[in-house]
């Protein structure tokens, strides 16, 4: 079958084909640029300030879902078969401004309105998809929205009243999704997409079989999933990245797999979609995987591009380190898997062999006695990149730690596991004078560098003392543990 060369997708309410898309080119500058757009803007160019947020709708196992995303460094080429929906397609036909448009109005949740339609955007996903939240819910809602002049408060309370003004059921996106999944099913991937020129040519492969032969054939090709940090290396380094293949619409790696041992997440699925399996399997990481971004990188980033990426400071592979956690590698020639701990080799260096793309990271359940926990220190509390992240986990058996897995990010070129740290806790009861010499132990682990989110000194000290909070947590010789309170 001969290879497409157009994206097909629906924008607002028309259908839409675009050849010769080039890989590089943003769906705000689409959007902005193409099509004149404007209500979508552009602020930080980096998915930090939600400015630019839009819906995309995609189908999954036959369901259509919507979502919140970054239009600034998601690809064009990566929304084939999707529904992209603007502050503009809000406002139904009789051209009455949207329930969400209609509450910000009343409860003043704009002022210069700049960042006021990325708000809208967000706070509609919200409403389409919980149309009762809690205030809690609204505030993480907008985590990814960033406002310098109104302030948060009124822009909460016109969440909280959106239901004044309209209801979900009446909605004119709700009345019409039985036509769009319609539409999309129609336009819906058959073949492999080749498009754009040589220099920055986009690859959409049909399925896992034929991203294996893509990646034999292309084996310096850059692999795009949620593209939230790829995405950067085109707004702000410029850097050329073709071929690029897209992932994120492979259903094959969009798997989540319970077992009595294990959670095993295929490499497509997001932070938001793999987010009610891991409270329930690690109840632990609930409150750490709302640290991670914002409701718009959540809905776009994966774990698996999270880990192959390779990056020192990334969330999750300091928790998944801890947990004991496998990483399974594919290419045209089969398959292997390693502990993640292994996959980590240096400073952008991982162990991918050409052709290798990652295709699912195997998490072990918590044994008996098993003690986990998760942190990340960072100047904001929420949407930072983290300065120092933990993960810990520690079996005791009879008062006596019998097991402890410690690992850190950004204390080193790579994700890492704390030997000396480890080594000072086994063997030892579990008691205030054993995690004292864990955290000495953790300067002969690391010397971490200095930059502009912490110093070396900060993050030795910051990480000595999460083993110190770990052990106050989670000691209750003394009764009711100590447990920090979240502001």
């Amino acid at each position: 079958m001969a290879d497409r060369t157009d994206i097909r997708f629906l924008l607002n309410g028309d259908e839409v084909s675009v050849s010769d898309v080039q890989a590089t080119l943003t769906l705000l500058d689409y959007l902005r640029l193409e099509k004149r757009l404007t209500g979508t803007k552009e602020g930080c160019a980096e998915g930090d300030c939600g400015a630019c947020t839009v819906l995309v709708g995609r189908l999954h196992q036959g369901q259509l879902h919507y979502e919140t995303v970054n239009a600034c460094i998601r690809f064009l080429a990566s929304l084939n078969g999707c529904h992209v929906v603007t502050i503009e397609h809000l406002s139904g036909p009789n051209g009455r401004l949207h329930p969400v448009q209609e509450a910000m109005i009343e409860y003043h949740g704009s002022q210069c309105g700049f960042c006021t339609p990325g708000f809208v955007m967000s706070l509609y996903a919200l409403w389409m998809e919980n149309p009762k939240p809690t205030e809690t819910q609204v505030e993480t809602a907008v985590q990814g929205n960033l406002c310098r002049c109104t302030g948060y408060e009124p822009i909460v309370r016109a969440a909280l009243a959106v239901n004044q003004y309209g209801s979900p059921a009446n909605d004119h996106l709700n009345a019409e999704r039985d036509t769009v999944t319609a539409q999309l099913t129609e336009i819906r991937q058959t073949a492999r997409i080749v498009t754009g020129p040589d220099d920055d040519r986009a690859i959409l492969p049909l399925n896992v079989a034929d991203l294996a032969e893509v990646l034999a054939e292309n084996p310096k090709a850059t692999i795009v999933a949620g593209s939230t940090d790829v995405g950067l290396w085109v707004t702000k380094f410029m850097r050329p990245i073709s071929p690029v293949v897209f992932i994120s619409h492979l259903e094959e790696l969009k798997t989540i797999e319970k077992t009595a041992d294990a959670l095993t997440i295929g490499a497509g699925v997001t932070y938001s979609e793999s987010e009610d399996a891991i409270r329930e399997a690690f109840p632990h990481l609930g409150e750490y995987w709302d640290r991670i971004a914002g409701w718009q990188v959540r809905n776009m980033g994966t774990i698996g591009g999270n880990v192959a990426n390779g990056s020192p400071i990334g969330d999750t592979p300091p928790v998944l380190i801890a947990q004991g956690a496998e990483v399974t590698l594919q290419k045209a020639g089969g398959s292997r898997t390693l502990p993640i701990e292994d996959f980590f080799i240096d400073y952008g260096k991982q162990d991918r062999e050409p052709g290798d793309f990652v295709a699912s990271i195997r998490i072990p359940l918590a044994g008996e006695g098993q003690i986990d926990a998760a942190y990340k220190i960072s100047k904001r509390r929420d949407e930072d990149i983290s300065s120092v992240a933990a993960g810990f986990s520690v079996t005791v058996a009879d008062g006596v730690i019998t097991a402890a897995r410690i690992a850190f990010g950004g204390m080193a070129a790579t994700p890492k596991r704390a030997a000396n740290a480890e080594a000072a806790l086994v063997g030892q009861a579990w008691s205030a004078e054993a995690f004292e010499a864990a955290a000495i132990a953790l300067a002969q682990d690391f010397t971490p560098l200095t930059d502009w989110r912490a110093s070396s000194e900060y993050r030795l000290l910051v990480s000595q003392n999460l083993l110190r909070r770990f052990h106050l947590e989670h000691d209750d010789a003394q009764g009711q543990p100590a447990r920090l309170a979240v502001a």
